[in-house]
């Protein structure tokens, strides 16, 4: 039987464990899980029904699977101590944080089955996306484990090269609050409008969900649905026109360049550190 252990039980770890647990894929007495919070740790067994711990070395004990959910500047200081019992065990190393490479992570744990997961926040409801990188030594069974595993918060797709994870980041890692940003806007124009907030708030949030769900439960690409809403002569094509006249995605393409180098910065700088 496959033993899970989290370091860190966070959000990002929670959103994972209560995905498992609800889609029943993991036995709780199967995952184990070591944070510093003692409210924390008393949450997550009152919760789940999982194993806690304060020390990180008896969280990965006898664990198959270790899933790093830190964030990114605590990780050398947190596998620093783990190093020698992990070299040993060799278990299939998962890690959340962003912008910590593979070689690095091989480096600091002496881990070398080693996957790089991109998740995003919406994983906390169970509709989160996340990109997934894996060492050459990860074998095919363990591809399909951290498909279950990253599986249960959502999406979960493999990239080729080590590399795309940083479009992986500016795309969905980052992608919610490009679309919160909108949904904020989308509300201030209809307050200006002469709406209550109220009301511009629960139009705009549902206007998203709405549009969000028929995207993804359509057999046509999103250009054909613009343009089949879009009626020649209409309102929706006035505003197409003036989103388009503001060169809108010259925009969204300036602003994922952007969050994509400061991924690939990030990675150098936490590397180095």
């Amino acid at each position: 039987m496959t033993q899970i252990a989290f370091i860190g039980g966070g959000n990002m770890a929670t959103s994972i464990i209560g995905g498992l647990i609800r889609e029943d894929a993991v036995s709780p007495d199967l995952i184990h899980v070591s944070d510093p919070g003692a409210e924390q740790r008393e949450r997550l067994t009152q919760d789940f029904g999982i194993v806690t711990h304060e020390s990180n070395l008896d969280a990965i004990a006898t664990a198959n699977v270790v899933i790093l959910a830190v964030k990114p500047q605590m990780m050398k200081a947190v596998l620093e101590p783990l190093q020698a019992t992990l070299n040993a065990r060799q278990p299939l190393l998962i890690s959340v944080a962003a912008g910590i490479s593979l070689p690095t992570l091989k480096d600091w744990s002496g881990c070398r089955a080693v996957v790089r997961a991109m998740p995003n926040t919406p994983a906390l409801t169970g509709f989160g996306a996340t990109g997934l990188f894996a060492s050459d030594e990860v074998t095919l069974e363990q591809r399909n484990l951290t498909d279950t595993l990253l599986g249960a918060t959502g999406l979960a797709m493999w990239v080729q090269t080590e590399a795309e994870i940083d479009a992986v980041t500016a795309l969905s890692g980052s992608g919610p609050a490009y679309y919160f940003l909108l949904m904020e806007s989308m509300i201030d124009a209809g307050i200006k409008l002469g709406l209550s907030e109220e009301t511009a708030r629960r139009l705009t949030l549902q206007t998203a969900l709405g549009a969000g769900k028929m995207a993804s439960s359509s057999d046509v690409a999103p250009d054909e649905l613009r343009r089949r809403v879009t009626s020649p002569g209409g309102t929706t094509e006035q505003a197409i026109a003036t989103f388009e006249g503001a060169h809108l995605r010259d925009i969204v393409k300036a602003a994922m360049d952007a969050a994509a180098r400061r991924a690939a910065e990030l990675s150098d700088e936490l590397g180095n550190g």
